[in-house]
This record gives structure tokens, sequence and C-alpha cells, in this order.
């Protein structure tokens, strides 16, 4: 990989893309339209998984210079392609507002003063004003980190690459603190409050497992298709794929720490409060895709990690990459449709609206991608500073 490479995107998947990207705006003109009861909740699925990629973009990075990684510093471009998309996917999100009479239930307290509590507290101006002051600090830090990484590359002193690096660790640790808060509070508002009357204390850490995985799986799949058009020549080898496959199977497993620990609890409680959550997702109409929702996300990444040829595998990775990916949007589909409809399907308008929003961050990540060298080049050349120096051993 020499300083110059940069990702190109071919006419024709741009093409395919622009045209999936017209398809599922159309697709959600006429969902609206005809059935704006079920297309509302697959836009709240789709904005939040396509915002989820984006933020994990961030949170992966941000833990990157906190813990003083160096294995996958030439690979930092791929997660700050995802963390591009955070402005649309933010606008997607905020795009509910029309459509809060279908998602959110209003809230009825216990008695006048906590009902009227709650109808501000939930009330549009303040729930859609903290969604897009969440959306917005995080892109805000996306962009310093971004910034900070494009001017670490032109530095021409150890001093100046020394200094873009003391910013970045600054920027991760700012972010990380006001993440744990803005996550725990988004979630609550976006996801739990589409189920009337149910809480989990462990839901906020739930939904960052997910990020952890989800962003994990974006970021292997990203680099393994990349790799086998050519790209990243000396920088994915059998030792950072074997890393990765070590962080795919972490954070699933993780994920399915947490997912067993919220049911086992609410299980044994036996509080009524608590257990309508799962008696509808475990009841014979969805407990199919309660159990799939299972599979995807942990079991199939356990069974096939576990073996450390299968972590080293280009070929495994990218699967198990792929089956997790598709897990994190079906836990969202399992979270949210059983409130909405009364037994699981799939119309074909909703997968033309999962296609345009995929389309759309694929063009927004690839024009991140195509904006720099594909590998940062303090990675690829070993100069730049401390920053470089504690990557080239590595990479």
């Amino acid at each position: 990989m020499t300083r110059g490479d940069r990702f190109v995107l071919g006419p024709l998947a741009r093409n395919v893309a622009w045209a999936l990207v017209a398809a599922g705006a159309v697709a959600v003109a006429a969902g609206l339209a005809l059935d704006p009861r079920r297309t509302w909740p697959n836009l709240l699925i789709d904005g939040y998984y396509a915002l989820a990629i984006a933020v994990a973009g961030v949170v992966l990075i941000a833990l990157q210079f906190l813990t003083g990684a160096t294995w996958n510093a030439g690979l930092r471009r791929i997660p700050e392609a995802l963390m591009a998309a955070l402005p649309a996917a933010g606008a997607m999100m905020l795009a509910l507002f029309f459509g809060r009479a279908w998602l959110y239930p209003e809230h009825h307290g216990g008695d006048e003063q906590a009902g009227a509590a709650l109808a501000i507290y939930f009330g549009a101006p303040l729930f859609f004003g903290r969604m897009a002051i969440f959306a917005g600090v995080w892109t805000i830090f996306a962009r310093l980190m971004r910034r900070a990484s494009l001017r670490q590359d032109v530095q021409r002193t150890s001093a100046g690459a020394a200094l873009e690096d003391r910013r970045l660790v600054r920027y991760s640790a700012a972010f990380t603190v006001v993440f744990a808060i803005s996550f725990s509070i988004a979630n609550f508002d976006w996801l739990m409050r589409v189920i009337p009357g149910w809480t989990s204390t462990i839901f906020a850490v739930y939904w960052f497992a997910g990020v952890l995985a989800g962003g994990t799986a974006a970021i292997v799949l990203a680099s393994i298709l990349l790799a086998e058009r050519g790209y990243l020549a000396g920088v994915l080898d059998e030792d950072r794929l074997h890393d990765f496959g070590k962080l795919l199977f972490a954070f699933t497993t993780f994920w399915a720490y947490i997912w067993l620990s919220q049911y086992l609890l609410i299980w044994y409680g036996n509080v009524p409060e608590e257990t309508t959550y799962y008696v509808s997702r475990t009841s014979d109409r969805w407990i199919a895709l309660f159990l799939l929702n299972l599979a995807l996300n942990w079991v199939v990444p356990f069974v096939v990690l576990i073996r450390r040829d299968a972590k080293r595998s280009a070929v495994v990775l990218k699967w198990i990459a792929i089956v997790v990916l598709a897990g994190r949007w079906l836990d969202l589909y399992v979270t949210v449709m059983p409130e909405m409809i009364g037994s699981p399907s799939v119309r074909p308008l909703d997968v033309v609206i999962l296609c345009g929003y995929g389309a759309a961050f694929f063009l927004i990540a690839a024009r991140a991608l195509a904006d720099a060298p594909l590998v940062p080049i303090c990675a690829a050349a070993g100069d730049g500073g401390p920053a470089a120096s504690r990557s080239e051993h590595r990479v």
C-alpha cells in the first residue's frame, strides 16, 4: 500500500446504489400513503440501525485511542467512513417527528402531577429536541476526530503529529463520557418508549453491546471486501484478521451476556409490568424470531469463531460479519414490531426501504473512504511522530 492509494467506487456500484436510494424513497412515500401504521415502525428500525452503525465508528475509534491500541491503526479510515453517515442517519431519525403518533403512545402517570411531568418530558419539543442534540453532539465529535486524523497525515514534524495524537485522545475521552450519558437516554426515548409501561435498567447496556458487535461486524466486512478488491495490501493480514475475529467473538458474547442477564432477571422476578415484554415475544407467533435473534447474534458467531483457524480466515469472518449484521437488524425488529403488528411479516416495500437506507449509507461511507488515503500515511510510511511509532511495529 503506497501513500497515494485511494478507494475508487466503480460506476456500476455507484449507479446501482443510487437506483436503490431512489427506489427506497419511492417505497417510503408509497408506504406512508398506503399503510403508515406499518411503515413508520420500519423507518424507526432502519433509521436506528443506520445510526447505530455510524456511531459505532466513533465509539471504536475512541476506544482505540483510549486503550492505546495499535494493531488496527492502518484500518482507521474504515470506522471514519462509517461515522461520516452520522448526519444523514440523524436526519433519518428526526424524520420520525412526522410519525410520532404512530410510534409512541401517550404516557400516563400514576397521578395528575406525574402525568403532567411525563407529558412535558415526552412531548414532541423536548423529545425531538433531545434527539437533535444527541445526534448533533455525536456528529461534532465525529468531525473533530476525523479532522485531527487527517491533519496527522500531513504533519511534517513529530511534534505536530504528537499534538494531533494528544488531541485525538482528548476527544476520545470527552466523547466517551458524553456518549455514555446521551446514548442511555436516547435508547430509553427511541426504543423503550415504543413498549408502553415496560422498563429495564439494563436496556441501555444491552443496546451498547449491540453497537459494539454491529460496528465491529461492519468494519470486518468492509475491510475484507476492500482487501478482496486489491486494497489494504500488507495491512489486512492473518494477524489483523485474528484480532478482528477475537473482537467479534468477544462483543457478540458480551451482547449474549447482557441478553441473558435481562431475560433471567425479569423471568425470575416475575413482575407483571416487566414480563409483558417477553410474554408477547415468546408467544407462538414470535418465538421463532425470538430464538433466531439469539442464534444470529451469538450462537452462530460463538460456535464458528471459537476455533482459532476460523478467526484467521477472511471467508469465515466475512460471512460471520454478515450474520451478525443481519442479527442486529433482527434484534431491532423483535424489539419494535411486536408492539405494532400482530404477527411477524416482511412486505416487499419493507425490503426496498431497507435497501434504500443501506444504499444511502454505502454511498456516504464510500465517499468518505475516497476523500483520503485508504491507509493513514503515518501508519503506511512510519513517519508522523509518536502516533506513527506506536503503530509502525504492528501494521
